[in-house]
């Protein structure tokens, strides 16, 4: 066993130093062969074989071994892989030619844990026939593999035959006597006097604080003078505003360094005006040109629904020039249902903002009696606690005396058990000494069979030299200028052919050529069609832009309207008083403090923002119209584009 072992380090030593990236198989063999030749002939010539295959089928071994780290073996070390590269290449490809004798020996030369792990792994046939045959047919053809893989099969009820016997040899070596254990022993040091219970303190007592004034509850009395200043403030400039002049506005208004009265906008002047009018005067906006880029598809599709457009309204005005009827009435109706519509839609508006305020009084309602409920409940919580607590510390006093009877169960059960111990150690050390015999008996037996095996294998080695010592036939040179002359029908020589596929490139290098400008001339063509074609758009949407500006303000006019007051506010309205009513009384019941009231902002001020907002949103909603414009339109604009 000594033999094969040296044999394998000697393998893995070489392994370990090949480096795939830098170094070339057969440079590597070359250098290696050199370093052997130490080594006795027989020796050399196993070692450069197995390291030779091991090279040329690394692939294969490295899927295998690989796959062992990953599952198997997680525990092994590293340093260990290249010896498990040559037990799989020996086991796959030397198995047959090597006998089950002699790869017993050297399986057993090796430690035993590491090649029960490895060879259970290899040898199981739920991995030999599913993945590891298809891994390998993803490298070679699938016929190798298949003449591989079914020797292995063959030889699985042996090899696991051996894995239990090396298995029952780990079990059967005596475990390593334990080191004797050092036992301190404790310091005689003078043994401190204890220390005196301190007298406790007297618990100070809290003075009592004052009560919260009522005034921290109450709003003060600054913010209302100062709101009462602020509208008679506001009065007086409303009625010295008319009669200010315009030049006036221009020089109290403020202007950048440099700028004279005459260059300020007359968009200041307007903030200076009196707000009397309910709409303002509608505005046009220059857009943004912010250039847009439009595929092809969306062009031609805007482009044929304008022209759709306008067909249509030339159809209307034919018919109208051939005496059709008008829907002028129609429309007027349209119109009238349209702001009935829109003025019960402000009625249900204001109906939902209403409904919300009363759930907001019901839920503050609620948000009281849920409150008186809670108190409730945290009374009765805590009387049940008491009864917990109590409850609590007797079933602890049961636990304790459990835990005494049930330590003093085991301590009983402890002094039977060492008997047992020193009985069955008596029985083990028998039986090891009666396995150790039968092992030397097998290992002498296992010897004679590796020395005859040896001895068949030198003679197999030579055969092998001789056959490739013997010499070997060259072909012969071929010339390309002839023809093969097997008689068929357009027979030519290299030469020739190479001249007629040169000729054939050349005719389609031509041909392609005069595609591509055709393709060229029909691109410039279609983009002048795409740049007509965008001009028109450019036209409809301008007069689209237009009409939808006409007809938001006409719409933003109409939504201005107060909307009436039915029976459904009033009656919303009459409830959130109620519930209000109500609340107030539960919170005066349970003494809680109501929140300090929010300063309401000037009414003049609060217009002004009002204005002003809706100023800005209107602007925003102009610019945004005129810059993308809309897709369809109703009559006006169609009319428009016409």
């Amino acid at each position: 066993m000594a033999y094969y072992r040296r044999c394998i380090e000697t393998v893995v030593e070489q392994l370990n130093r090949f480096h795939p990236e830098k170094d070339s198989p057969e440079q590597f063999l070359e250098a290696a062969s050199t370093s052997l030749q130490t080594l006795s002939p027989q020796k050399q010539a196993f070692v450069s074989e197995v390291l030779s295959g091991c090279l040329e089928y690394r692939k294969l071994l490295t899927v295998v071994v690989d796959a062992f780290y990953v599952w198997d073996g997680r525990l092994c070390p590293w340093a260990d892989y290249n010896l498990f590269q040559v037990i799989c290449y020996l086991a796959t490809f030397h198995l047959e030619e090597l006998g089950f004798s002699l790869f017993c020996s050297i399986i057993k030369s090796q430690p035993a844990d590491k090649m029960c792990k490895f060879l259970g792994f290899f040898f199981n046939p739920s991995n030999l026939c599913s993945w590891i045959k298809d891994e390998w047919s993803l490298i070679y053809e699938t016929a190798h593999v298949k003449n591989w893989t079914d020797p292995l099969m063959r030889w699985q009820p042996k090899v696991q035959e051996l894995l239990n016997q090396l298995e029952r040899e780990l079990t059967s070596q005596p475990p390593l006597p334990k080191a004797k254990v050092t036992e301190p022993k404790a310091f005689n040091l003078t043994v401190p006097r204890p220390r005196a219970i301190p007298v406790p303190e007297p618990v100070p007592v809290m003075a009592k604080p004052r009560p919260v004034p009522r005034s921290t509850y109450q709003s003060p009395k600054e913010p209302q003078v100062l709101e009462m200043t602020k509208r008679c403030h506001h009065r007086k400039a409303e009625d010295l505003l008319p009669k200010t002049s315009p030049e006036e506005m221009q020089r109290a208004g403020p202007r950048a360094r440099g700028e004279l009265p005459s260059q300020r906008p007359e968009k200041l002047r307007r903030w200076f005006v009196p707000r009397t009018h309910k709409t303002p005067k509608l505005t046009f906006y220059t857009p943004n040109e912010v250039p847009v880029k439009l595929n092809v598809a969306t062009i031609l599709r805007e482009g044929a629904l304008y022209q759709r457009q306008v067909e249509k309204e030339l159809q209307r005005v034919d018919k109208l020039v051939d005496g059709a009827g008008d829907f002028s009435k129609f429309l007027q109706w349209q119109k009238k249902m349209q702001a009935k519509d829109r003025e019960e839609q402000l009625a249900a508006g204001l109906c939902r903002r209403l409904r919300g305020k009363l759930s907001h009084e019901e839920a503050a309602l609620a948000r009281q009696q849920l409150l008186q409920e809670n108190q409730h409940k945290a009374t009765q919580k805590k009387e049940e606690m008491a009864e917990l607590m109590q409850q609590c510390a007797q079933r602890r006093l049961q636990q304790e005396r459990a835990m005494k009877e049930l330590v003093e169960r085991v301590m009983e059960g402890q002094r039977n058990i060492r008997a047992a111990k020193m009985k069955l150690l008596r029985g083990r050390r028998q039986t090891v000494q009666e396995v150790v015999e039968e092992n030397r008996a097998l290992l002498q037996q296992s010897a004679e069979e590796a020395r005859e095996e040896q001895r068949r294998r030198r003679e197999l080695i030579s055969q092998l030299r001789a056959l490739e010592t013997q010499p070997m036939h060259q072909g012969k040179l071929v010339d390309l200028t002839q023809t093969p002359g097997h008689g068929l029908e357009g027979e030519m020589s290299i030469v020739e052919l190479r001249e007629r596929l040169a000729m054939l490139k050349e005719a389609q290098q031509r041909e392609k050529e005069e595609k591509r400008d055709q393709i060229i001339q029909g691109k410039r063509t279609k983009s002048q069609e795409l740049q007509t074609a965008l001009e028109q758009i450019s036209l409809c949407r301008a007069a689209m832009g237009r009409s939808a500006a006409l007809r938001w303000e006409e719409k933003k006019a109409a939504a201005l309207r107060a909307p009436c007051q039915d029976e459904r506010v009033q009656e919303l309205q009459r409830r959130i008083q109620e519930k209000a009513v109500e609340r107030r009384r539960q919170a005066a019941l349970l003494h809680v403090p109501a929140r300090r009231a929010t300063r309401r902002r000037p009414r003049a001020q609060l217009e002004a923002q009002h204005w002003l907002e809706l100023e800005q949103s209107r602007e925003r909603r102009l610019q945004a119209l005129q810059r993308g414009g809309s897709a369809g339109g109703g009559p006006a604009r169609r009319l428009e584009a016409s």
